[in-house]
């Protein structure tokens, strides 16, 4: 009984706790996934927009990325300060990290 309770719980993150890419939070969310944390200035959004097949599994095609201001007071427009859409998740984080570094970094 202790393995099959082992092997469920097996490569997931502990409760109340997210995994981690380049030491900041992912939360997922059906299509749309969230890097950063909601506690510091900017968090990037990325929505899959498509998904294709490859070998059996399906893989993110089309991803749409927004640099969002986390400051409640603003209005959603003015919450926006970059987007773009990429070809696959993988070039989807790559620029995602590199925003949200700079934005931190700059504190624009």
């Amino acid at each position: 009984m202790a393995e099959t309770k082992k092997a469920k719980t097996e490569g997931k993150a502990p409760a109340g706790e997210f995994p981690t890419y380049k030491g900041r939070p992912l939360v997922r969310c059906g299509d749309e996934i969230y890097y950063g944390s909601m506690e510091e200035p900017y968090v990037i959004r990325m929505e899959i927009k498509s998904k294709k097949e490859v070998n059996g599994v399906e893989i993110a095609d089309k991803v749409a990325i927004q640099l969002l201001a986390t400051d409640p007071y603003l209005s959603p427009r003015r919450q926006l300060i970059k987007s773009s859409e990429k070809k696959g998740l993988f070039l989807a984080m790559d620029i995602a990290d590199i925003w949200l570094e700079r934005a931190l970094a700059n504190k624009m």
